[in-house]
């Protein structure tokens, strides 16, 4: 049993370019990589777009006017990232997802990042994950994702109860007597509740079997991509991929309803909106799975238990993130705010999900 995504064999070897990337001033950094992944452009001419709705990474998209189709998207990881993403698992999930059709393409990677190609399409905002029309089309990409076997015959194993004990032992030094930040000691739970909650998670979650599956882990609005003359959603950003629980990534996904710059749990999916989400989504995961197309009541239901149980440990997950960013990052964003919000919303779910029970 192992919780590390193994690359199909075959697949091409990814290009490593000694290039490091000033994540303060990207742009002629990332013209130096262009220089190397497209010598007969003109760097004169080279046009450069900064994306800014990442709140992990610095982004930024290059291209010439006459074919803004070819852009290449070069992506700087943000400052001390490597505390909580595995890059050597990105780059493996990366690959398997493009050996399946559900990543675009890798260029590169460099010292501090990776290149890639840019796919066409609009990312979606918590106005469109809830119209019907493309959740049905986020749902059947989910399930596509949830059935590449890329284990090479082992049993995978979750790791999300490794990644929640990493990420708390980091959060631990912010605990510590001579940390300055008394908004922590204020507004967050203490060690002692957290360590708690994380214990009972473990023992009440790993028991309602969920399929462990290749999980996109982080289906926030803005990393779905829909390409409307396609008729296609994809989904980018791979650095939380991973072998984990169904139940997690769907009720993930659901947690970001609520947006994550102006965040309104009220918009969290309705029980109905979930009933159908989850139909499409198991038809989907059984037509992959060459086990027909018919979903029983028995089955959603179960699915739905799991995943609203499931979405307590996503706020849990991203609390703690948001608490390691809050020490590190140099984006402009109120990581520590996010963290008191996933906590709450943690501890109100908690026992309206707990009187859920899956049917006999």
């Amino acid at each position: 049993m192992e919780t590390e995504i193994h690359v199909p064999v075959g697949s091409p070897v990814i290009r490593k370019l000694s290039i490091c990337v000033d994540e303060h001033n990207v742009i002629p950094g990332a013209l130096k990589l262009i220089k190397k992944l497209r010598p007969s452009w003109d760097t004169d001419r080279v046009q450069t777009k900064l994306f800014t709705d990442g709140i992990t990474n610095k982004l930024v998209g290059c291209y010439l006017e006459e074919c803004p189709a070819d852009t290449v998207l070069v992506r700087v990881y943000g400052n001390k990232t490597e505390l909580f993403v595995d890059r050597d698992n990105e780059l493996k999930s990366f690959q398997v997802l493009h050996a399946n059709g559900c990543a675009p393409h890798l260029y590169c990677t460099f010292q501090n990042g990776l290149c890639y190609e840019f796919m066409q399409g609009d990312a979606m905002g918590p106005q469109h994950v809830r119209d019907p029309v493309l959740f049905r089309l986020i749902a059947v990409e989910m399930a596509r994702i949830h059935t590449i076997h890329a284990h090479n015959g082992c049993i995978p194993k979750p790791n999300l109860w490794i990644k929640l004990r990493k990420y708390f032992s980091l959060v631990t030094t912010e605990f510590t007597a001579e940390a300055s930040n008394i908004r922590i000691q204020q507004e967050v739970p203490s060690l002692e509740v957290l360590e708690q909650e994380m214990a009972w998670m473990k023992e009440h979650l790993s028991q309602l079997g969920s399929p462990i599956v290749l999980c996109h882990n982080d289906l926030l609005c803005k990393n779905i991509i829909h390409n409307d003359k396609e008729g296609q959603v994809r989904f980018i950003d791979y650095e939380y991929a991973s072998y984990n629980y169904q139940a997690f990534d769907i009720g993930n996904h659901f947690n970001e309803f609520a947006g994550v710059s102006e965040v309104d749990y009220s918009l969290y999916p309705s029980r109905e909106l979930q009933m159908q989400w989850l139909h499409i989504y198991l038809q989907a995961y059984k037509r992959f799975t060459k086990k027909g197309e018919e979903v029983t009541e028995c089955e959603i239901e179960t699915l739905y238990v799991q995943i609203n149980k499931f979405a307590l440990a996503s706020h849990f997950f991203w609390g703690f993130w948001a608490l390691i960013q809050a020490k590190y990052s140099t984006i402009d964003f109120d990581f520590l705010r996010y963290a008191v919000l996933r906590f709450n919303q943690y501890f109100k779910m908690k026992p309206e999900v707990m009187a859920l029970e899956i049917p006999e």
